[in-house]
């Protein structure tokens, strides 16, 4: 069988992987240039397959996560076990994991499911810690550079935050710990009552407060009692006011621009809320 969206390289580096697997399901967003393809494989197994495209960014840092973060989930099957992989080509193949999505199910609204999740989170961060003393300067020079590409934010709003960033401190010590990068349950799987964890591409040394940022705009924010079930879970909220304020910002700013420039209205309407909110 064919395998749909693969360059003519990652279909060498599949052939000599699983020469035999077939197409079970495609996975993909069609939003972004990383195709996720459900393999059966006779010798494997059932296996997901990541490709990305040109201007992929994500597949670098799935497959450095997976070298360097993802063993302590992974030896818990909390996370999915790297297979193969070509760097060049843009390729990795992991095991399958099962479950379903926590987005839409019951279990978004169960807050063992957040407790959970603050669990696997903390063992996550607490691997690595290390100083940096230039963390707030890339923040306030990433929300006024995403603010100089297209978007809808309202010139007001926009006038605004410009105004708030440049007031951001250049200087201070932040500790940056492993974070998943998008941590949120679009990317956790539920397998009777066990929760999962699948998407590594954002995967990078942040603030431990930036894994919290999208559960705090939606999850947290219809239903408190998932907040506390989170930090029951995490063991404490790592929340230092400056720094959480400037990392909702520069999220909300991120959200309503990424999701202009790949024409997600829906998500982009998400980032202006916040802004509107973060506002006043």
């Amino acid at each position: 069988m064919q395998i749909p969206g693969l360059t003519d390289r990652q279909r060498a580096s599949l052939d000599r992987w699983a020469p035999r697997a077939a197409l079970v399901h495609d996975h993909s967003w069609g939003l972004v240039q990383t195709t996720v393809l459900e393999l059966d494989d006779p010798h494997h197994g059932r296996v997901i397959l990541k490709a990305g495209g040109p201007e992929d960014h994500h597949l670098a840092r799935e497959l450095r996560a997976h070298r360097d973060w993802l063993q302590p989930w992974v030896r818990t099957g909390h996370a999915p076990q790297l297979l193969a992989a070509d760097e060049g080509a843009k390729l990795l193949m992991t095991r399958f994991l099962p479950g379903r999505l926590v987005e839409g199910d019951p279990a978004q609204d169960a807050p063992d499911t957040y407790r959970q999740a603050g669990e696997l989170l903390a063992r996550f961060h607490s691997q690595h810690a290390q100083p940096s003393s230039n963390w707030n300067r890339r923040l306030a020079q990433r929300a006024l550079s995403r603010l100089e590409r297209p978007h809808r934010i309202d010139a007001a709003c926009a006038a605004a935050l410009r105004a708030e960033v440049r007031t951001w401190p250049e200087r201070g010590e932040v500790a940056l710990v492993p974070t998943h990068g998008d941590w949120q349950p679009r990317n956790w799987l539920v397998d009777d009552g066990t929760v999962r964890l699948i998407d590594f591409g954002r995967t990078a040394l942040r603030p431990a407060v930036e894994d919290l940022a999208r559960l705090a705009r939606q999850d947290f924010a219809r239903d408190a009692s998932l907040e506390r079930a989170f930090l029951t879970g995490y063991g404490e909220d790592p929340r230092d006011a400056g720094l959480w304020r400037r990392t909702l910002v520069s999220e909300a700013i991120g959200t309503a621009v990424w999701a202009y420039g790949v024409g997600d209205e829906p998500f982009e309407q998400v980032g202006l809320r916040q802004i509107s909110r973060l506002l006043g």
